[in-house]
């Protein structure tokens, strides 16, 4: 994960505390009807495709036939003997690519569904609920019928006291010296974590004001040997070069993102290769950070579109606020996959899904786009999404088209071993040889929030703090992350003009949270975090006066969507002035699911003072 905001937090973590812990199973009516639809009926998880373009996951193989028994690859040949009845598909003109594999995902409430709604069938999650993983290992080793990627996680990432991963609103266990680290890494092989993920990363990377609680590197080298000596990897979290050096010097197994201040030089890529180090560098994020439009982009193109939740296109559009984002971000990290890559650096194909811009599933084809601007042919690319993870990860049963692997696979039109952009262009997806029942979401999506009314929310003239509709206005800190800043609203006398009351917010920030805020929320739903359609409103208006401070204001949508919330600043003196916020300056709201407005304070430490007044959408 990237930086987040304070907001961010607050919907991570409610999207977390949802996450299903079992496996869901697919309807078979449902199914049926999917099948039906297509002309061709599969009963089971028995099927053949003929005269196919296959890509095994590291070479292309023309014009030949698979046949999946069982739920397992049995044969592979043009010649092969389908047995009578067999469910057979006419591959011509079509690419069959094993099911692909995100290698550095968050996952949480329906991710895995997602995911697998574009092909993706295996997500290597780097940070979520340890209580999710016993259900994942019994879901991944099984062939039954289901409609969502496994998964194999971190659980719990290794981190400071007040250090990333601290955030997102679930109390985790922390660690401060290196002492701490072989009963930590035992922990979590015992709550069943997969591989160890350890957080270096002191914020410098994203600007001279950003300062982030972090690892030592005593604590991060005993944590790395600690997962040696128990048979798991240990992959680090980085944002620096400087990092990224200390860490391969310190025998991490993987880097779970690029640096991104500089490029890769000589002697870095020396290291690497000498402690043979992979690199995730989710290019993805990367694009987010630049400001690039990778995700809005891959929310509008019409392979993708159809099958995108409310919440992912919404996601997607999200990105992080201007004053984080920086072109060179992306120009660096593409020029060092690059630069790594043909040296012969493992480089594995990784979103960092549920940062803004990203979304699962989806997410991955934009990686792959990536990594070909990179520079990496399409194949490379393909392999990357694939065999090559597998590889790393012993993923033994997935991967690869081949004998006796997991029949996880999906059948494209066109060919993405030349133009890597129809791994979009999905025709069939297969779980465990099943057939994915792959339905447009926007078919299903009927209800629509109730349209909010536009004019005045507040005037402040009332006895009590109030608004004409919603749930009000409330006081919003980081003490629910169990930060220390604090905050107090209350009405005062003599708004701006004529107005007979106006709404003070005040109080203090504190360090005791990475990102500390305070401020007001108000919530246009009956219901706190309920979404309202402002799709006819064009602005937020407001009258404010202050300490001098900058503050800002976002906006959310919908009642728990990933990403970062749209942000816009306004500035503050001991005058009154009006502020105009264009709705559509804040990019990728959605404007029909909009379930609040945060005004913030959000540092440098020490008190604060607003006051607002004539409050109004218009």
């Amino acid at each position: 994960m990237k930086m987040s905001s304070s907001v961010q937090i607050v919907l991570a973590c409610s999207v977390l505390a949802a996450a299903a812990a079992g496996v869901v199973l697919l309807n078979p009516a449902a199914d049926k009807k999917a099948t039906e639809s297509s002309g061709i009926q599969q009963a089971g998880n028995s099927y053949a495709i003929t005269n196919v373009r296959v890509f095994d996951g590291e070479k292309t193989i023309e014009k030949t036939s698979v046949l999946v028994e069982q739920g397992k690859i049995s044969a592979i040949g043009t010649d092969i003997k389908i047995p009578d009845k067999t469910t057979t598909y006419d591959g011509a003109g079509k690419t069959l690519l094993p099911g692909l594999i995100d290698s550095h995902t968050h996952t949480y409430g329906d991710a895995q569904k997602d995911a697998l709604r574009f092909g993706v069938t295996t997500e290597m999650d780097m940070f979520t609920d340890w209580q999710l993983l016993a259900a994942a290992k019994k879901q991944r080793v099984s062939l039954e019928k289901v409609d969502q990627a496994d998964l194999w996680s971190a659980g719990t990432l290794a981190t400071a006291p007040g250090g990333h991963g601290t955030e997102y609103g679930m109390k985790i266990p922390t660690l401060s010296t290196a002492e701490e680290a072989p009963a930590f890494v035992q922990a979590r092989i015992k709550e069943g974590s997969d591989y160890i993920k350890i957080v270096f990363d002191d914020g410098s990377a994203y600007g001279p004001s950003v300062n982030i609680k972090t690892l030592t590197p005593e604590v991060t080298q005993t944590l790395i040997s600690s997962a040696h000596q128990q048979n798991k990897k240990a992959l680090v979290h980085i944002a620096s070069y400087s990092e990224a050096r200390q860490m391969i010097e310190q025998g991490a197994d993987g880097l779970v993102h690029s640096f991104t201040n500089q490029v890769a030089d000589a002697a870095l890529i020396g290291q690497a290769k000498k402690q043979g180090t992979f690199i995730i560098p989710t290019l993805s994020v990367s694009g987010s950070l630049a400001g690039a439009g990778e995700g809005k982009a891959l929310a509008d193109d019409a392979d993708l579109q159809g099958y995108l939740s409310k919440q992912q296109s919404t996601a997607l559009k999200t990105a992080f606020p201007k004053q984080w984002q920086n072109p060179k971000v992306l120009e660096n990290s593409l020029t060092s996959a690059k630069l790594l890559y043909d040296a012969g650096i493992p480089i594995l194909a990784g979103t960092d899904a549920g940062n803004p811009g990203t979304t699962h599933g989806a997410s991955l084809h934009g990686e792959l786009a990536l990594l070909v601007k990179a520079g990496l042919s399409p194949v490379e690319t393909l392999n990357a999404a694939t065999a090559l993870p597998a590889k790393i990860f012993k993923l033994n049963d997935r991967g690869r088209i081949a004998v006796g692997m997991r029949a996880d696979m999906i059948l494209v039109n066109g060919d993405p071993t030349r133009n890597i952009a129809d791994t979009r262009k999905i025709d069939f997806i297969w779980k465990n040889g099943y057939r994915l029942e792959r339905l447009k979401t926007g078919e299903a999506a009927s209800d629509k929030a109730a349209i909010a009314p536009v004019g005045i929310i507040s005037d402040f003239e009332q006895e009590k703090i109030s608004s004409r509709y919603g749930n009000g206005w409330h006081i919003t800190t980081d003490q629910q992350m169990n930060g220390l800043s604090q905050a107090s609203i209350t009405l005062v006398p003599s708004g701006v003009k004529t107005s007979k009351g106006a709404l003070e917010v005040s109080g203090t920030i504190k360090t005791g949270f990475a990102f500390p805020w305070a401020g007001v929320f108000f919530g246009p739903g009956e219901k706190p975090m309920q979404p309202v359609n402002y799709s006819n409103a064009k602005e937020l208006l407001f009258w404010v006066k202050g300490d001098g401070r900058s503050y800002s204001v976002m906006a959310m949508s919908g009642a728990g969507a990933g990403g970062i919330p749209p942000s816009q600043s306004f500035t503050t003196s001991d005058q009154w002035k009006e502020i105009r916020l264009p709705l559509d300056g804040f990019e990728g709201l959605e404007l029909s699911s909009v379930s609040g407005f945060s005004f913030n304070a959000m540092g440098p430490e020490g008190d604060f003072g607003f006051t607002i007044d004539n409050v109004e959408i218009r």
